[in-house]
């Protein structure tokens, strides 16, 4: 008979589930809530020194961490977050509301409110952003003249591996969210709120980074719902819902003679409502060494949209610097598949480009734009491609 096996001892069992739990401690890292760094929630008191230092005990944590804010509204002046943190698994969670000050002379001119620079593995889940932007937009809208640039909202600069998911950025003074030098990049289920009046306020934007993927998002907002900049490559949007705005812009590019191409660009399952364009290609008209190439619009649909497919190669704000000139941007390669709805304007299709670098790689497949319940019409300068499928208004290449 064989002997039976003998049972662990009752200290033995007791160290291995302290062992467990200690590394499922270790695994789940600490928490530090803003509140026990001095941060109040009456939305008067400033706490960007709790914020930042907050930030500071789990960027210095060699295991994953974490900042909590709760609920409540919470005061914070510009502030950067960065440093070189010891892991790569920093985790922002937001249950409140962050407030900018309601004076937009104190951030104004700070460029960013809240920054993160050279960050690795950050992500921020949930909460509301109020930019408090509404007084200084009705600044530069009454022309004085004398209004600070305005501060962006929420911006990742020179980062990796960024995750942002359930935020509301809310009445941003500028732009409300910018990924520039950034690398792997995933946006989801975000809210951009601002009126159509609003100006300069781009919901995204995206430059000089690759491998950005922005889904399942509602952007509001007085300028692009989406911009896409020079150096922008591999960017993947899908899911979206833009309306006021002026729709999903690559560009403005080419202003500097020297510029970062664009490619590898997919635009897919978006509704524009009421907007000022759908999808657009914008340059300067001006010399530039800069691309645009491989770029996908695919599945959107049009409600009332005043430029519905749209490229512009002769962007001259003010007729300043650009008068009589050709954009150097190459733009080639650019699909549009299933694009169907309403135009608010008779040219629902228009390519105006470069006159010394033609348009080249137009597609269009299945498009059906009508306007007022009739056929649009398509306008064509400079502009080579190809028609397949039926294509309302009919092409004009």
């Amino acid at each position: 008979m064989a002997n039976p096996t003998p049972k662990p001892s009752p200290t033995l069992i007791l160290r291995v589930i302290l062992r467990c739990w200690l590394c499922s401690s270790l695994a789940m890292g600490a928490t530090y809530n803003v509140v026990n760094f001095g941060a109040k929630s009456d939305g008067k008191t400033d706490s960007s020194k709790a914020f930042l230092n907050a930030w500071a005990k789990a960027c210095a944590s060699s295991n994953p961490a974490s900042v909590y804010v709760p609920q409540g509204r919470f005061l914070l002046g510009s502030a950067t977050f960065g440093g070189q943190c010891h892991n790569k698994a920093l985790t922002f969670t937001i249950d409140g509301t962050l407030v900018a000050p309601s004076d937009y002379r104190v951030i104004g001119n700070s460029g960013n409110w809240l920054q993160f620079e050279s960050v690795n593995g950050v992500s921020i889940r949930g909460g509301v952003l109020d930019g408090q932007g509404t007084a200084l937009w009705n600044c530069k809208n009454s022309g004085k003249g004398n209004c600070p640039t305005g501060a962006t909202t929420l911006a990742f600069t020179n980062a990796n591996n960024i995750a942002v998911s359930g935020l509301t950025s809310l009445n941003s003074q500028l732009f409300h969210i910018v990924f520039n030098g950034c690398q792997n990049v995933k946006v989801q289920g975000v809210k951009v709120l601002a009126d159509g009046n609003s100006p300069n306020t781009d919901g995204i934007h995206v430059q000089m980074s690759s491998h950005v993927t922005i889904l399942n998002s509602k952007i509001r907002t007085g300028d692009d719902c989406i911009s896409i900049g020079p150096g922008t490559t591999n960017l993947w949007i899908e899911n979206i819902a833009c309306g006021p705005g002026h729709g999903i812009s690559i560009g403005s590019l080419g202003k500097d003679l020297n510029e970062a191409g664009v490619q590898n660009v997919t635009v897919k399952t978006v509704t524009f409502s009421g907007t000022q364009n759908g999808v657009r290609i914008k340059t300067w008209g001006r010399p530039s060494n800069g691309f645009v190439r491989n770029v996908l619009f695919q599945d959107a649909i049009m409600v009332n949209v005043e430029n519905p497919v749209i490229i512009d190669q002769n962007y001259c704000p003010a007729n300043k610097g650009c008068p009589g000139q050709a954009s150097g941007v190459k733009v080639s390669d650019v699909t549009y598949q299933d694009i169907h709805g309403t135009s608010a304007t008779q040219v629902a299709v228009k390519f105006d480009c470069s006159s010394k670098y033609p348009c080249s790689g137009i597609r269009l497949e299945d498009v059906k734009l009508t306007y007022k319940n009739q056929r649009a019409l398509s306008s064509c300068n400079h502009a080579g491609g190809a028609s397949l499928g039926s294509v309302q208004p009919q092409s004009c290449f």
